[in-house]
């Protein structure tokens, strides 16, 4: 009868907990305003509808297969990607720990007594004698006003919010290593500029003292050809520098120590790729890190709750069944056995100084300060995406413009070069027009160079390939169990 009383007690408690109530507000995602097109968007090469989402392995839209080998390697290799992957199982375990308040806590304790009756008792249990015992303990806390529940949400969104952020940081470190690389290569085709140059002014030189040895030019003509070589092989030498470091920044990205990373020289042959640019209602779908501060906001929502269920009284149920007696061998006999149902115990915090309702307010504060964080994640990736969309657009023109300057500088140099050699015109002409033709060329490359950074922070201020709905589920962040699931029985 106890059993069986113990049983309902125990399932009618259950269902006052399923059905009970839950502090704190629900969580409902703030609006935010968004505005109907980017500003930036006008003159923009569209994609077609078929490509009108970045891929997943966005970079290969480049069509560098060094580039592709490199970003690769990030995911599996990258040591702060790992410790952010670290992160979000510690994210997932909290998930487990707050489902493990739903359940019941149990233990066993094993106890021997060793005593000596007091004088005048019994003469059964005289002398000194041994007390042996065994008792399965049981508690539980039923979730009367939701805080435990309020808690598990807390934990699910901060555990999602963990993920965003991983994928984040993910799409940071794959963009930082595709813009380092596309620098490399633009030092690259520097480089081979100015070996260029070098070959160039070597044969200037060598023109230069041979008009010399025939008393057609000036010592000071053959100092300055020197002087201009030097100086180009110098700025080949720093190059050299430039390049080295970015090459020991693109080891450390995918994991590697500088000695074990080598990248040869390569040209400069990198495509500049269309990339889909969707409404602006997109990005709050497609950034992970606005994706986090959503997730985050909903945590702190949850907390509120949990603060305000600390207001009410708590519940405690207890239950011991074991063994006892004096003779060992007659230990787990059932007539030692026995049974008690309690203490059941009820607390209830009446004064505290105030301590639950600063915890109350702390938690509101908290959620106020989430909302703003995360309505100035969205300013800030609208922002991103307007000012890569800016860049690109004038990167563009620039170009075009470069190009004719370039076509220009190449032009007069030429003719500066024959009027030299003819003898109507002196070095200092033709070092001008070098100069003109060098930094020309050299600023055609940083514009390239450029274009190719932006169009990779445009795919990162777009989101990249990812979307929030790759983000786990709420069962998937409390490791693919219910709390439900662990109970000995269906609950119906």
């Amino acid at each position: 009868m106890q059993i069986r009383f113990a049983n309902l007690l125990f399932y009618a408690v259950m269902a006052a907990t399923v059905e009970g109530c839950m502090m704190g507000p629900d969580y409902v995602k703030p609006k935010v305003q968004v505005p109907v097109a980017f500003k930036e968007l006008q003159g923009w090469q569209q994609a077609q509808p078929k490509d009108d989402r970045l891929p997943g392995k966005w970079w290969e839209m480049f069509g560098d297969p060094q580039l592709n080998a490199l970003e690769e390697q990030v995911v599996d290799n990258n040591q702060t990607l790992a410790a952010a992957e670290a992160q979000y199982r510690q994210a997932q375990h909290l998930v487990q720990t707050a489902l493990a308040a739903y359940l019941p806590t149990g233990g066993v304790a094993a106890t021997v007594n060793r005593f000596r009756a007091a004088t005048g008792q019994n003469v059964a249990v005289s002398g000194v004698r041994y007390l042996f015992g065994t008792a399965l303990n049981i508690s539980w806390e039923p979730d009367l006003w939701g805080s435990v529940r309020r808690q598990v949400e807390a934990n699910v969104g901060s555990a999602q919010a963990s993920a965003a952020t991983l994928q984040a940081l993910c799409l940071s470190t794959q963009a930082t290593l595709a813009q380092d690389y596309f620098q490399l290569r633009a030092l690259d085709a520097q480089r081979q500029l100015l070996n260029q140059t070098v070959a160039a002014y070597r044969k200037t030189l060598e023109i230069t003292r041979n008009r010399y040895a025939v008393g057609v030019a000036a010592l000071s003509d053959v100092v300055q050809a020197e002087a201009q070589l030097e100086s180009a092989r110098a700025q080949a030498v720093d190059v050299e520098v430039m390049r080295s470091q970015m090459e020991h920044a693109l080891a450390v990205l995918v994991g590697k120590s500088p000695a074990e990373l080598d990248i040869g020289q390569g040209a400069l042959t990198t495509r500049l790729p269309t990339i889909p640019v969707a409404v602006p209602s997109a990005v709050l779908e497609r950034r992970p890190d606005i994706a986090s501060a959503e997730r985050s906001m909903a945590a702190t929502n949850a907390k509120i709750g949990v603060a305000k269920a600390a207001y009410f009284p708590t519940l405690t149920l207890s239950a011991t069944n074991g063994f006892q007696t004096a003779n060992l061998s007659k230990l787990f006999s059932m007539a030692t056995r026995y049974w008690a149902l309690g203490p059941a115990a009820a607390a209830w915090t009446l004064l505290d100084g105030g301590a639950h309702s600063a915890q109350l307010k702390q938690a509101i504060d908290a959620f106020d300060a989430s909302v703003a964080q995360y309505r100035q994640s969205v300013l800030t990736g609208f922002q991103e995406v307007e000012d890569s969309l800016s860049a690109l657009r004038t990167l563009e023109e620039e170009s075009h413009v470069q190009d004719k300057a370039v076509r220009a500088a190449e032009s007069a140099l030429t003719i500066t070069e024959n009027q030299y050699k003819a003898g109507t015109v002196g070095y200092s002409n033709v070092m001008i027009a070098q100069a003109a033709a060098l930094n020309n060329r050299k600023s055609a490359v940083t514009v390239f160079g450029q274009r190719l950074i932006y169009a990779v922070q445009l795919v990162k201020a777009l989101g990249g390939g990812w979307g929030s709905a790759d983000l786990p589920d709420a069962d998937s962040a409390a490791g693919e169990r219910k709390w439900t699931d662990f109970l000995p029985f269906p609950l119906q």
